[in-house]
């Protein structure tokens, strides 16, 4: 899994997302706006993160409460849930 380049600096996050409050959005394709990283930590159970842009190659990742997803830069992305799950979006740029 990738990592958050240095020099980049949180300046959001998302709400606590649960299996059942999980915005749509977020499980089909979509990106973040020039510059702007994300980092999904998992605070509890499991979440499929999937990189589905076509520039790169595609990746599906198990993200657990040890192992946290990195989102790039306006590429395409999506997650599944799997389960019960709690999880947060860190925006950085």
């Amino acid at each position: 899994m990738k990592s958050l380049p240095e020099g980049v600096a949180h300046y959001k996050s998302s709400p606590v997302f649960t299996e059942e409050t999980v915005p749509a959005g977020l499980q089909r394709s979509h990106t973040t706006a020039e510059g702007t990283w994300g980092r999904i930590t998992i605070l509890e159970g499991s979440l499929l993160y999937r990189i589905t842009d076509e520039r790169v190659p595609a990746e599906e990742i198990l993200l657990t409460p040890e192992k946290f997803g990195v989102v790039e830069p306006r590429i395409e992305h999506e997650v599944s849930v799997v389960g019960p799950v709690r999880f947060q979006v860190d925006f950085h740029r």
